[in-house]
């Protein structure tokens, strides 16, 4: 079993700043890909931001130049720097990672329990 928890989500106000962290354990070989999502009430869940295992980065639009996303492939872990937040950032965060697991070699795409982030004056 794989499991990604999160933390660093809370209420902050517009212009703010947070930093999320995700960190991967368990039955791991080898981790491919890693990335945020978000999904506020009432709407799908849309791509963050990404990073490969040598730090190639992609970031939605309405992020760029606001949030960076960075790894550290020996904790397993991924961060989310979010600044100059804005009350439309407001969402639930979920990090996922592209996970070769151990011992059957199985590919697979896992999920965090999401984190909320709020943003409101």
């Amino acid at each position: 079993q794989v499991q990604l928890v999160e933390s660093g989500g809370g209420l902050v106000q517009p212009g703010g700043s947070l930093r999320l962290s995700c960190a991967a354990s368990g039955s791991i070989f080898s981790i491919h890909d890693m990335g945020w999502y978000r999904q506020a009430p009432g709407k799908q869940r849309d791509l963050v931001a990404t990073a490969t295992t040598r730090g190639t980065t992609n970031y939605a639009d309405s992020v760029k130049g606001r949030f960076t996303i960075s790894r550290d492939n020996a904790k397993n872990t991924v961060y989310l720097e979010m600044n100059s937040l804005k009350p439309e950032d407001t969402a639930v965060y979920y990090c996922n990672a592209e996970v070769v697991v151990l011992p059957t070699g199985q590919f697979g795409d896992y999920w965090g329990q999401g984190t909320q982030v709020t943003v409101s004056s």
